[in-house]
């Protein structure tokens, strides 16, 4: 969830466009087949620090509401003065927990059902050329509609991985959707870097194994870091990643220490480590 947009600029620096929208309901499929798995005691398992598996779920009901424009007895998402865009997103999404407390396994499911059904007809037919909502992690607001839509789509994805772990499952090894996630939450990397001082033309390559298997080369250009550039030779950086550590370093699930413990870096390591502190979500 983000701001609605205030203008256009060229967003040719976030790399070529990734098209989710047939991903949305094989996704909201797997998610009601997790939800309705679970025994009675699974939904009061802790699955982030402050939520519980119920409380998720009720999250992930929130943004559907939120991309449908209604909402539960005319809940309002007004911006408090002065408060800034994270702890307004962090106040509005424990509200609406806390307003579904009181709901039912069986209540959300069905109007998780209902809602993702609506939400998943409605990127269907989205354009992915026009303009979105902004994407403040990507550091791109307005967004192009195909980076919006596509954030929208790991934000359902990492739910369901965070309910699945909460109750003892591993991440699923789906490599459709596993490689849009990562591929969209690799578009962080040119705002990673907005205050890492590089000669134009410096190259920093991360790359991600089997079964996602991608590379991003992001480039230092007069103005910003770009993945629109063509990659030229030996990068002065690289880094590569398994995906379980990529996914979940992009989500804070662990830690920058942690996935650098676990990469393999060629190159210029200070480049490296700026490029594993990437946040793919509102943090």
């Amino acid at each position: 969830m983000s701001l609605r947009p205030n203008g256009v600029s060229d967003p040719s620096w976030l790399g070529k466009p990734i098209d989710t929208r047939p991903l949305f309901g094989p996704e909201l499929a797997s998610l009601l087949d997790v939800l309705r798995g679970l025994r009675g005691n699974e939904w009061s398992k802790a699955a982030i620090p402050g939520w519980t598996v119920h409380d998720i779920a009720a999250h992930i009901l929130g943004d559907y509401h939120g991309r449908l424009g209604w909402s539960t007895e005319s809940y309002q998402r007004a911006r408090a003065a002065g408060e800034t865009l994270e702890a307004f997103i962090h106040r509005v999404n424990q509200e609406w927990i806390d307003l579904h407390a009181d709901h039912s396994p069986a209540e959300l499911i069905e109007a998780l059902e209902l809602a993702g059904t609506q939400v998943t007809r409605q990127f269907e037919g989205t354009d992915l050329h026009a303009t979105g909502l902004g994407v403040s992690w990507a550091g791109a607001d307005p967004a192009p509609k195909w980076l919006d839509v596509a954030r929208e789509f790991t934000e359902y994805w990492t739910h369901r991985q965070q309910i699945r772990h909460a109750t003892g499952q591993d991440t699923v090894p789906e490599p459709n959707a596993l490689s849009a996630v990562l591929d969209t939450f690799m578009r962080a990397l040119p705002h990673t870097l907005r205050h890492t001082p590089a000669p134009a033309g410096t190259q920093l390559q991360v790359a991600i194994d089997e079964p996602a298997i991608g590379t991003w080369t992001v480039t230092a250009t007069a103005d910003r870091w770009s993945l629109a550039e063509t990659p030229t030779g030996r990068p002065t950086a690289s880094v590569r990643l398994d995906p379980e550590t990529a996914w979940r370093l992009c989500t804070r699930s662990i830690d920058p220490g942690t996935a650098l413990d676990r990469a393999r870096i060629i190159g210029e390591r200070q480049l490296a480590e700026a490029a594993c502190q990437i946040v793919s979500i509102v943090y």
